[in-house]
């Protein structure tokens, strides 16, 4: 009786390490879907692991959304199988407006993958920042830029505040708690949105270096944390 026991048991044991090889030698996925969220072309520029849009593909049992996160500089990019999927950004507080098939029910985008593809996600931000101009000298960093307003009907959004963000590495923004300086102007103390000006000292930099990273953004208001940013600089000294 026990000789059948072992009997059994190695077969068992053999059928689950033969069905589990086969689990384990599927291929992995190999087209790449990237591009970036845009605003006529061009990159909006967010906060580190801020905002992202969900993926959906249809035909392997349960339904359940692919998350992507949105880069700093606006781009993206996700590792897939060949399929049909949805695409579609959440409702969520951020700095753009994304096309909903009724009032408060986001779209989608319908995606056919059969090769690595490339496209841009556009979308209607609330501001953009327009020549920004960022500078370094004589231990300051000074800060130039126009807040342009391109929601301007009743649904567009004030703003909180702007700001000039500093940091020892590329990772500049309102979320970044290793942040070096931040200079702030209220919203409400803007008297020209078409030339902002911020500057700020230089603390001394522990471990020494001669260079930072900067950047301007804008906080729009009645969306939480929601900020759009213009692109990080390097400033030398």
């Amino acid at each position: 009786m026990k000789i059948k026991i072992y009997h059994i048991l190695f077969i068992a044991l053999f059928a689950i390490s033969i069905f589990s090889c086969k689990k384990d030698n599927y291929k992995p996925p190999t087209l790449t879907l990237s591009g970036k969220v845009a605003y006529k072309g061009e990159a909006l520029q967010f906060q580190y692991n801020q905002f992202g849009f969900e993926l959906y593909q249809y035909g392997f049992g349960r339904v359940g959304a692919i998350g992507q996160i949105f880069a700093p500089d606006g781009t993206f990019s996700a590792l897939l199988f060949a399929g049909d999927y949805k695409l579609t950004i959440p409702n969520a507080t951020v700095p753009f407006k994304w096309n909903q098939t009724v009032p408060g029910i986001p779209d989608s985008i319908a995606i056919n993958l059969t090769a690595s593809k490339t496209m841009d996600i556009e979308v209607i931000p609330f501001y953009m920042i327009r020549t920004p101009q960022i500078t370094a000298s004589a231990g300051k960093v000074n800060a130039t830029f126009k807040a342009e307003k391109i929601i301007t009907d009743a649904t567009g959004k004030g703003i909180e505040k702007v700001a000039l963000f500093i940091n020892k590495t590329q990772f500049v923004s309102s979320g970044n708690n290793e942040s070096v300086q931040t200079a702030e102007l209220d919203g409400a103390a803007i008297t020209d949105p078409n030339n902002i000006t911020l500057s700020l000292s230089v603390p001394a930099l522990v471990p020494t270096q001669t260079y930072i990273f900067a950047r301007v953004g804008i906080k729009i208001k009645d969306l939480g944390g929601s900020w759009i940013y213009s692109p990080v600089q390097k400033l030398t000294f």
